[in-house]
Parts: C-alpha cells; structure tokens; sequence
C-alpha cells in the first residue's frame, strides 16, 4: 500500500504544471500593452545665462573690466527683483587671445544663470543685463516650477489608454481583462548664445536694447508606460 500511494504522489507531481514566470495562470493569456500619454503646463518661470566678455591689453585689465561689468549686471537684475538666491555663476575665464584683431591681448568672461520666478519679466530682464554692460546671453528656457504635477497627469493618460486599449482587444478576442499584472515606466540641446558685442561696443548694445518679447505658451510632457494585463474568459 505504502508503494501504491508514493507512486500515486509522483504522477500526481509529474501532473501539475509549474508556475508561468510572467504571472499568468493556465486559463489565462498574457497581453502587454505600451501607451503614451501627454499633459500640459504652461510655464511659471525662466531660466536665462547672462555673461560679460571683455578684452583688454593685460589679464589684470580684462579681469578688472569684467568684474566692474559683471557687478552692473547683477545691479541691474536685483533692481528688477531678482533675488541672490536666484543667481548662480556658472563660469569664470581668463585667457590670451591668439588669433583675431585682439591677438596678443586678453579676454575675461563671467557666466551666471538666472532664474526668473515671473515669465513676465524674462524680456525686462534681458534689456535690463544688456544695457548693463552683459554682452552674452542664451535664452530664456521656459519652464514649470512643478514638472511632476504634470508629469504625474501625462502617466495617469498613458495608463487609462493602455487599459483601454487592452480592453479592445480582449472584447475581439471574446475575453476580458481579469487583472493588472505590471506596469512599467518606459520613460537637449542648449540655447545657442547670441552676442550682443563685447564691451569695447557696449555704447551701441545700450541704444538698441529694448526688451525682447518672451511668450511662455504651453509646455507639453509626455510619457510611455508599458502594461501587462491578464485576460480570461
């Protein structure tokens, strides 16, 4: 008897099948889906690099000449609200000009980045470093303060059309969707600068030097989400 039932055991074993490592069960059939989804945010602030090239006969003279412009241009931006903290140098240069009309002489640059808390005041801010002796400027590269909000609408997008796109295809295939399985995240280039001039013609910049229009539109984020579903009669 004690043979009989371990023998009976072993073909009871040999039958049952193993679980499928993608989660599904044997009545069911495996669908992976991948959506993307999209959200807008229109832009609450701007990031622009404002700098201050000068050349000069001598280093020390370069150096000097930068550092009385760039200190205008930090003037100018506080007057127009733009706090300390909202300023962040982003390079310091000094070298010897080798080739050009300045060859043999020196050129120092200052590169900050500022942050614009107000889109409004982007075009303000340029004329504003401009006239004030910045002779270097990229930008602005609009922004949301709070991407993730937005991007947390775009991944909810992404998986209501995965859902209902696996929903389709059980209803042709006489199913339907008994459960999520997972679901998976799938988640430039700089502004080039534009010169106005180096400081030498920082007399003509300042006469033509009005405020650029910014107009901050509406930013748009997207996102893929991968989704496996099982489906079963």
């Amino acid at each position: 008897m004690k043979r009989i039932g371990l023998v009976f055991l072993l073909l009871a074993a040999g039958c049952t099948q193993p679980p499928d490592p993608r989660g599904v069960r044997p009545d069911e059939v495996l669908l992976q889906v991948a959506a993307t989804g999209r959200a807008e945010a229109r832009p609450d602030e701007a990031r622009l690099t404002v700098g201050v090239s000068t050349s000069a006969p001598s280093a020390a003279a370069a150096s000097a000449g930068n550092n009385a412009a760039m200190a205008r241009v930090s003037a100018a931006l506080a007057r127009l609200g733009v706090k300390p903290d909202d300023i962040q140098t982003r390079s310091v240069t000094l070298g010897r000009v080798d080739y050009g009309p300045g060859r043999g002489g020196y050129r120092a640059e200052n590169m900050v980045e500022v942050r614009i808390r107000d889109v409004r005041q982007a075009g303000p801010a340029i004329s504003a470093a401009t006239e004030a002796g910045g002779n270097v400027v990229s930008g602005p590269d609009l922004q949301a303060s709070d991407p993730e909000r937005a991007k947390n609408a775009a991944y909810a997008a992404a998986y209501k059309a995965a859902r209902a796109r696996a929903e389709a295809y059980a209803a042709a295939a006489g199913l339907k969707v008994e459960r999520v399985i997972a679901i998976r995240d799938g988640s430039g280039q700089p502004p080039v600068p534009w010169y106005v001039g180096d400081a030498r013609n920082m007399a003509v910049a300042q006469s033509v030097a009005p405020a650029p229009p910014v107009h901050a539109g509406a930013g748009a984020y997207e996102v893929q989400v991968h989704a496996d579903f099982a489906l079963a009669r």
